[in-house]
């Protein structure tokens, strides 16, 4: 098999190739319309590789389009069609305050405006049907939508999760009535309790499915252009998609390239681990849990402000990349980011026209970065740029705010590794981490540090790992459905979550449950294998989460989950070949010091160099600090330890 990943980021483009026993890697200046990037990147690594497009037979392709769409507000016009008297559901919400002390900070909007919100007649209750579906209702809400100009149509009606036949009457009638329009029904992406994050699911579902089909259609034409095969799409539960899966929900593609990165992760180190991807625009951060070394993945989540109810891999962002810009605010503190350089104009570094010192601009004037050679995507940096950049923030030299610069991003992404550390229930010290990303191995040896972690992970390939997550991720189906029963009640789960998945029998079907104790309010998201060993798992992982758990007090199953999954392709780490050494003075903890500097294709097998000590990867730079130890393995991994 010749797989080939395609990974999309705010800076750079990066692509993987596996093909037998070889990995060839490439990354190039991402562009405005992905798709140009995309195929760029392609070319790149076949060339490199000295492969033709026709010989790939698995193209993966991770995208920010859905993040970015919703980020930016750049959605189609969105309406909501819902139950008589629950018009205001999007905006009443939870009745609660986004921060408890800030008391005028105002929730985030929903992406439907209230005049595009509508009613239909009907009423389904628990037991069923409580008021028939009033079809003129419906058809009085379409010509409403047709005079409002809706794009795109989210249906959440009450208990629709338990009985959809309204909700599915509801969507025949306006997909005829509409025929123009992208049409979603809750039941449909999330058959889950609780209406208000089901329909906040549905609505940015449904307002994302316009300007993402749009995206996928070129990105479809596009690559067929280039006589590449028609690329599946990572899907933000690790797994990966089909072109049409992605363009019927494209909610699913939210966390499209930060997922591929906890993929590759998996094939680097064992876990407990914590993976750490700084690339240029932010920092993603995540945890591997020792049960099978997967990722924890969460239901439970907000993105861009909005509760989205569905499986996604528990990952922390932070507007902490090498391309995020330094600042001074109001009361003279050193801020970094949120906002980002990007590719075009880049750091001042790039000498593309970017005037504003980065993280990447620190970097280079603390000599951790190579002045006198190219970096990723033959880009050569502009040491003089990047200082007069520094100069202009006033904080001193430009040595002394290059290290400002770097402590204050540092701060930040300890803080998101807390969230999905020690917020979690995990001990950071006890776990490796793992760093990649065009920045990463940089700074993760002080983040370990911080952490009280003494073992850092990277390899040749960390520049460009979440390409390599997304060639080697598994094809995945997910499907949901809310049961609320008790749990001892309960038979036949592993048979429902075949039904539920359709899953064939190639395909291996995994299975998580949604529980909670009687009288609770929120549940916990449990993984199981065998139905039977469900509630002694639960009350496992409530005593881990909570610090005490009740064996005797029955546990509520709330909702089943599924996923049929295939194998992705076979990927092995090969070691490193031979590298130049050299020396270069570099600044550490505010003075100067002598660095080795390794350059190559990694660290070879059995070889190992002391801090301080700089390895110049083809796609990334590793730091090695004073009082730490690389050591390269037959894999290609490198292990830094403390000394």
């Amino acid at each position: 098999m010749t797989a080939l990943g395609i990974d999309v980021g705010g800076t750079f483009t990066d692509a993987v190739l596996v093909t037998g026993d070889r990995m060839v890697t490439a990354k190039v200046l991402s562009t405005p319309r992905q798709e140009d990037g995309v195929v760029a990147a392609a070319q790149a690594v076949l060339e490199r590789a000295q492969v033709e497009p026709g010989a790939v037979s698995h193209f993966v392709h991770g995208s920010t389009v859905a993040t970015n769409a919703l980020l930016e507000r750049r959605l189609a016009r969105t309406a909501l069609v819902t139950t008589k008297g629950f018009r205001d559901l999007l905006f009443l919400g939870r009745q609660a305050r986004p921060s408890l002390y800030r008391l005028q900070e105002a929730p985030t909007p929903p992406v439907v405006e209230r005049r595009r919100c509508v009613e239909v007649d009907e009423r389904m209750g628990p037991e069923g049907v409580i008021r028939a579906l009033d079809e003129a209702s419906v058809e009085r809400a379409a010509r409403r939508l047709r005079r409002e100009r809706a794009e795109a149509v989210a249906i959440c009606l009450l208990f629709a999760f338990l009985d959809p036949s309204h909700e599915q009457r509801v969507a025949e009638i306006l997909r005829d009535a509409l025929p123009g329009a992208f049409v979603v029904a809750s039941h449909e992406i999330a058959a889950e309790v609780r209406e208000f994050e089901r329909a906040t699911t549905a609505t940015v579902d449904a307002a994302l499915g316009p300007p993402t089909g749009r995206y996928l259609g070129r990105l479809r034409a596009a690559t067929a252009a280039a006589q590449l095969p028609e690329p599946h799409v990572m899907l933000s539960s690790g797994g990966v998609g089909t072109l049409e899966q992605a363009a019927v929900h494209p909610a699913a593609m939210l966390l499209s390239g930060p997922a591929g990165g906890a993929v590759a992760a998996r094939i680097v180190g064992a876990p407990p681990a914590l993976g750490f991807d700084m690339g240029g625009t932010s920092c993603d951060t995540f945890f591997l849990a020792e049960a099978g070394g997967e990722s924890e993945l969460t239901v439970d989540r907000r993105v861009a402000g909005l509760p989205v109810r569905l499986p996604m891999v528990d990952i922390h962002t932070v507007s902490a990349g090498g391309g995020s810009i330094a600042w001074v605010d109001s009361g003279g503190a050193l801020r970094v980011g949120p906002h980002s350089a990007g590719a075009d104009p880049g750091p001042a570094c790039y000498g593309r026209g970017g005037e504003e010192p980065t993280v990447t601009d620190a970097n280079l004037v603390l000599g951790r970065l190579p002045a006198e050679s190219p970096i990723a995507a033959d880009l050569r940096l502009d040491a003089a740029a990047a200082r007069a950049a520094l100069d202009a923030l006033g904080i001193g030299s430009a040595e002394e705010a290059a290290e400002g610069v770097v402590a204050v991003a540092v701060n930040a992404m300890v803080q998101a590794l807390r969230v999905v550390s020690v917020e979690r229930g995990h001990d950071p010290a006890g776990a490796a981490l793992i760093a990649f990303g065009g920045a990463g191995p940089l700074h993760a040896c002080e983040l370990a540090a911080q952490l009280g972690a003494t073992r850092v992970l990277c390899l040749p390939a960390s520049g460009v790992l979440s390409a390599l997550g997304l060639a080697a991720a598994e094809r995945r189906r997910d499907a949901s459905r809310s049961l609320l029963q008790p749990l001892a009640e309960t038979d036949g789960l592993d048979a429902a979550a075949a039904e539920m998945v359709g899953a064939a029998g190639d395909e291996q079907l995994r299975m998580a449950a949604d529980l909670r104790y009687v009288g609770q309010s929120f549940e916990l998201l449990i993984p199981f294998e065998d139905p039977h060993e469900l509630a002694a798992a639960f009350h496992a992982e409530h005593e881990r989460r909570y610090g005490h758990a009740d064996p005797d007090r029955p546990v509520e199953l709330v909702t089943l989950r599924a996923a049929a999954v295939r194998p992705g392709a076979p990927v092995r780490l090969a070691a490193a070949g031979e590298v130049a050494r050299s020396r270069r003075a570099i600044r550490w903890d505010g003075e100067e010091v002598d660095a080795t500097v390794l350059s190559g294709t990694g660290l070879p097998a059995g070889a190992s160099v002391e801090g301080p000590a700089v390895i110049e990867f083809p796609e990334t730079t590793c730091l090695v600090p004073p009082g730490w130890v690389a050591r390269g393995d037959d894999r290609g991994v490198v292990t830094i330890d403390t000394a």
